[in-house]
């Protein structure tokens, strides 16, 4: 099995046990013979002893004896890792080490659930894909994974869950001691208890009823417990915020550098309460700009392993959803003490940086900073203000941070960034949460001047350790030399561009892929597709081709925006990896440390994963208040566009509300239509009707399903 991920100490237990292959050894005698420190080494060894047992490294025998798991060691059709399991209920293991993912049919998942870890015999390779295809033959653990379902009465004093996620692939069996409260027609979420017997149920336990199936409430909770996301804190959480004090002592102004008389603003959306960031302006004597970004100091006021810190990093992320916000942090602290709010005096953690009227950075400063906001803006005022529609004292201040945004936005892309522009609908709704109007959020200059501000600050900070790594190293760099947490994004997926190019092809586009994949070919493409029909689409499919960003200690630079040094800074409220940023600043700037390379990658991989469940929460809660609109709509007509076409049925993109359903070839009755996969059209065979992307079509609504969030189309003829 591979061990390139492994930590040195974990590398070290597996060389030890491979000197003494038949022994089983006491781990008190590992500590020793490791030379480990009694308190600390002792709680490192136990940590990795776990993690090399839930790799299939080594076994952990009765009386805690460890020794090497001979069958992971000498049988290589064997691996070991964890499920994901998809919605069309198949699944894929991801095992540390392994390139590529292997796929198992859902007719060989045996009783394994999603979130599990598995044991997996490898079966050869997909005659088509080429992917590693494997059966499970053993779960080592279970996840604590929270599924979501509806319960029901099936006989007296016999409870079913129906699941809610495809994923977990069948009904649960609940005893009526483990209902905790719930009545049959509740949504409730709940944990597996056992299944040991893939013809027989699993056995359920309820966690918590989400109230009447089908109501808004329920449906927006059951996504984000499908998420693994809580919607409220444990009761000492928010008792541990309760206890901070808000007044900043003249102890603590003393020792940072005092902003309180200098303009700094904020721009937010109109209904945001979590200001995390604030910007100052001036143009110095030189003609060079000097640019504040002044950032709200969580760490401060939260202790690295305190109770709201293990909350905060379990969480990873605030969840934006679309009629309420899931915080990081606990309001007191999110909405209030650590929040810029205008018209008092905060802590805040800024990067000050001189730029040249071209863009190019001249000179920077990170200090710790007390701060006083002058002035709460929000997106519509400061564009009109910018727009001469409307005046104020800090016109001057606004006109000069658009001026440098412009230059830093046209340095950007000229430098390699990606010009992607995705529309995002925005819904208007009602005092219970329905829907009643959709409309297309506008995307303002003023959206673009934080955002130039914001990217400036995170590449500055990036670029600053970068170079303390290379002034330690003597110009060469170490991983365990100032390790920090980069915010990266590797090239596209090859395959995905190639099916992207064969898609613009019919229609007349070349998109040159021959050599390295480069952000300029990119934005060639999204340029000659601009103001088309296929612009929305193409867009869409770009953005899916992308590698996702990660956090991470290594630092391979970031793609899309075409930085080669980039890290999270900016948003310590509402994202986890910021609070290891700042950290890992304020212990360099001391001449201390903070993380270790290997702990960095370990908090990066989960705060990644967050990031990811947060970002579908975010989907699901968009798509499910389309669903819910149109549900109300049956039968009415919308013009759409064709944004996908499979042997399957037609995708069609509803223009207005930018919305995604199908129409199924089924449904096309006046033809039989063949599909075609390089032309990705579907082609009446009778009368040489066609349906390619990007056409302009008209529907009617025909069906919704809020469960499973599906819009099911027809065409109309109207």
């Amino acid at each position: 099995m591979s061990q390139n991920k492994l930590s040195s100490l974990e590398r070290k237990i597996i060389e030890l046990l491979k000197s003494y292959p038949d022994a089983s050894i006491p781990i008190p005698l590992l500590e020793d013979a490791l030379s480990l420190k009694k308190k600390k080494g002792g709680q490192k060894l136990k940590k990795s002893i776990n993690r090399l047992k839930q790799l299939g490294h080594i076994r952990v025998t009765k009386g805690n004896l460890v020794r090497l798991n001979e069958v992971a060691e000498a049988d290589k059709s064997f691996v070991q890792g964890k499920l994901d399991v998809t919605s069309h209920g198949d699944g894929y293991v991801i095992v540390e080490g392994r390139d590529q993912d292997i796929k198992i049919s859902h007719k060989f998942l045996g009783t394994a659930l999603d979130g599990d870890i598995v044991k997996v015999k490898l079966m050869g390779y997909h005659r088509k894909s080429n992917k590693p295809m494997g059966r499970i033959e053993e779960v080592v653990q279970r996840s604590r994974t929270l599924f979501v379902g509806t319960l029901e009465k099936v006989a007296q004093n016999t409870y079913l869950i129906k699941s809610d996620q495809q994923s977990s692939r069948v009904d649960f069996f609940v005893d009526p001691d483990d209902l905790n409260g719930a009545r049959p027609g509740d949504k409730v979420t709940f944990n597996l208890v056992q299944w040991d017997d893939v013809r027989g149920y699993p056995q359920a336990r309820v966690v918590q009823s989400l109230g009447d199936a089908g109501t808004n409430e329920a449906n927006v909770l059951s996504i984000l417990a499908e998420k693994q996301f809580a919607s409220s804190f444990p009761d000492h959480v928010e008792e541990f915020a309760e206890r901070i004090p808000d007044h900043i002592t003249e102890d603590e102004i003393a020792r940072r550098r005092d902003m309180r008389d200098e303009v700094v603003m904020t721009i937010d959306p109109a209904n945001a309460k979590d200001f995390d960031d604030g910007l100052s302006i001036a143009i110095l004597n030189n003609g060079n700009y000097y640019l504040g970004v002044h950032i709200a100091d969580v760490t401060h006021y939260m202790p690295r392993g305190s109770i709201l810190d293990e909350e905060a990093l379990h969480r990873g992320t605030s969840v934006y959803l679309v009629d309420r916000v899931i915080p990081m942090l606990p309001e007191r602290l999110s909405n209030g003490v650590c929040s810029l709010r205008p018209n008092e005096d905060k802590l805040a953690y800024s990067c000050f940086m001189e730029i040249a009227p071209n863009g190019k950075l001249v000179n920077y400063s990170i200090e710790e900073t007390v701060i006083h906001s002058k002035q709460r803006f929000v997106y519509d005022e400061v564009q009109d203000i910018l727009d001469g529609n409307a005046d104020h004292p800090f016109i001057n201040e606004l006109q000069i941070l658009e001026k440098l945004a412009k230059t830093l936005l046209e340095r950007r892309f000229n430098e390699g960034s990606i010009n992607f522009e995705t529309p995002e609908p925005k819904f208007v709704l009602d005092e219970n949460g329905k829907p009643v109007d959709v409309i297309v959020k506008e995307r303002l200059f003023a959206h673009r001047l934080i955002e130039e501000c914001m990217l400036m600050a995170n590449k500055t900070v990036a670029t600053h350790v970068q170079s303390l790594r290379k002034q330690k190293g003597g110009g060469k760099t170490s991983k365990n030399d100032h390790p920090f947490l980069y915010r990266v994004h590797d090239k596209p997926d090859l395959e995905k561009l190639n099916n992207i190019r064969e898609t613009v092809k019919p229609i007349g586009i070349n998109f040159d892929l021959n050599g390295n994949v480069t952000p300029k070919k990119i934005n060639s493409l999204l340029q000659q597709v601009e103001e088309t029909s296929l612009e929305k689409i193409i867009n869409g499919l770009m953005l899916r081709a992308m590698a996702k960003a990660e956090y991470t200690p290594k630092n391979i630079g970031h793609f899309g925006l075409g930085f080669e040094n980039y890290t999270h800074f900016t948003s310590p409220i509402r994202r986890y990896p910021d609070v290891i940023v700042h950290r890992l600043l304020k212990r360099y700037s001391a001449g201390a440390t903070e993380y270790t390379y290997e702990q960095l990658t370990q908090n990066g991989e989960h705060c990644s994963e967050r990031e990811r469940y947060a970002v579908e929460a975010e989907r699901d809660s968009v798509k499910l208040k389309q669903v819910e609109y149109l549900s109300e709509r049956l039968g009415q007509t919308f013009a759409g566009t064709i944004s996908g076409v499979t042997d399957n049925g037609i995708y069609v993109q509803i223009n207005d509300i930018y919305c995604e359903g199908m129409i199924r070839v089924s449904d096309l009755k006046d033809d039989y239509y063949i599909y075609h996969p390089k032309l990705h059209c579907l082609t009446g065979r009778s009368k040489g009707k066609k349906y390619r992307l990007g056409d302009a079509i008209n529907v009617k609504v025909v069906r919704t399903d809020l469960e499973k969030r599906q819009i099911d189309l027809e065409l109309s003829r109207s």
